[in-house]
């Protein structure tokens, strides 16, 4: 992602049109010692740029930090179940990832108690795909109507402005689906060392899908090959208030001094038949395939620091629903509503034309006729016709497929929210009983008789 143009130490001074300037702090007046004139144009537009400087920021996943690298298929397993080339062992595309804590505005501390983002766009010639995952393999929530309201309990009171420490405990009570991921969180899992010493899990079912349309259900990790390292409670809280930019330096001063790190990209899958044999619904995003195999299917390698983090990290937006041949959705609920929500933040966020800043571009030509809006930068398709015009025909893939998949019969529209059974209680018995150790144990015991102790209402006492 660097640019090309050399550095150099012999620059001059310009203003916004390019013209040369005398210097960064002039500005002109009716003689000396008098009132402003407006055509001090490095003035004002340097105070009209200031005021212009900040972006919309991201309602979840704002603190933020990341890398450029390369994604490199390294085996034959996926090719075996997806028609894409872009998957056949040894093709290798060039990647940008970002990594955030979820809950806490820009300016937070990014060793926080709290779920990471592991989004990773991969540049393929077949199109943009989006990795938009997380340090977690399950989530708190298994209806997308949830989501806006759970985050808002990570956010501050509409009164107060403080963040509300009872809002969070009260949703943990009337929605004891998110047990799994809270446990997970009250763990030492929940403030890991960094980003180079975590995983990343797709927590989604997706499909891969061959050329005759047949598909599996495919989960996918990022394994980290530094090795899993968590801080503990105090640690996380010692050093974030030391340096809340902590993890942000680790990453870049790794890259920096010629220790890239690097994630094993593993797959597991299920046939429809061994999906609907299973015991808990594949696409559930609060239930974990603990029965997981997983198959190694390639490298994520970040070598490469951005230049300048706004233009290259801030400016990124990743989109589950940026998907290339061979690779699609399944049916999960949560999944569905992120394909439209988080294309439609980036519109918010960025503009129209999101996929046109440098490091949302796909390496493929763009052709169709989506034209005009805010910032359009890349010639805005030329003079090709805004519709489909007999006398300048596109050439349509014949040979797009979509995955197979048959409605159940009598199939309608309903109403649906799911509800909580015996069943949702058994991964977090389970992670609690047998994934942490006794040392784990007493240290989720600490952190979360410590979070309780901050609660001011529990709601069954109240």
């Amino acid at each position: 992602m660097q640019s090309s143009e050399a550095q150099s130490n012999q620059l001059t001074f310009t203003l916004e049109n390019g013209a040369a300037a005398s210097d960064p702090f002039s500005y002109q007046t009716a003689g000396l010692g008098g009132p402003l004139l407006l055509q001090s144009t490095n003035l004002l537009d340097t105070l009209a740029h200031f005021v212009r400087e900040r972006i919309p920021e991201r309602v979840v996943h704002a603190r933020g930090l990341g890398a450029h690298g390369t994604v490199e298929i390294t085996t034959d397993f996926a090719e075996k179940f997806m028609c894409s080339p872009e998957f056949r062992m040894g093709q290798k595309h060039p990647a940008t990832c970002r990594f955030s804590t979820v809950g806490g505005a820009s300016g937070s501390p990014d060793l926080a108690r709290d779920p990471r983002g592991f989004a990773c766009k991969i540049r393929t010639k077949s199109g943009t795909l989006d990795w938009v995952f997380n340090n977690t393999p399950i989530f708190f929530i298994r209806d997308p109507t949830k989501f806006p309201l759970f985050i808002h309990t990570q956010k501050t009171d509409p009164a107060t402005h403080l963040r509300n420490k009872d809002m969070f405990m009260d949703w943990i009570w009337q929605n004891p689906e998110s047990l799994h991921q809270m446990f997970r969180l009250f763990s030492d899992l929940g403030t890991p060392m960094g980003v180079r010493h975590m995983n990343g899990w797709s927590g989604h079912t997706f499909r891969l899908v061959q050329c005759d349309g047949s598909w599996v259900y495919v989960k996918v990790r990022l394994s980290t090959d530094q090795g899993v390292r968590n801080f503990t409670a105090a640690e996380a809280t010692r050093l974030g208030g030391e340096n809340q930019e902590w993890s942000t330096q680790d990453l870049y001063e790794a890259i920096d001094n010629g220790k890239p790190p690097s994630w094993t990209i593993q797959f597991s899958t299920k046939t429809e038949a061994e999906a609907a044999a299973y015991r808990y619904d594949v696409n559930d995003l609060t239930k974990d395939w603990y029965d997981a195999v997983w198959h190694d299917v390639g490298k994520l390698t970040l070598d490469q620091n951005p230049r300048n983090y706004f233009a290259e990290i801030e400016q990124s937006h990743f989109s589950p629903s940026n998907m290339i041949p061979g690779w699609a959705p399944s049916e999960d609920p949560v999944l569905q509503s992120r394909l439209f929500s988080y294309n439609d933040a980036g519109r918010y966020r960025l503009g129209a034309n999101a996929a046109q800043i440098p490091v949302n571009c796909p390496l493929s030509t763009v052709a169709n006729f989506d034209r005009d809006g805010h910032s359009t930068v890349l010639g805005n398709q030329g003079d090709r016709p805004m519709f489909p015009a007999s006398w300048d025909p596109y050439r349509y893939e014949k040979q797009v497929v979509f995955p197979k998949v048959n409605l159940k019969p009598g199939a309608k529209v309903e109403h649906f929210s799911s509800k909580i059974k015996d069943i949702d209680y058994e991964q977090p018995r389970y992670f609690f009983e047998q994934v942490l150790s006794d040392h784990d144990k007493a240290n989720f015991m600490d952190n979360w008789a410590g979070a309780l102790s901050m609660v001011s209402c529990l709601p069954t006492f109240c």
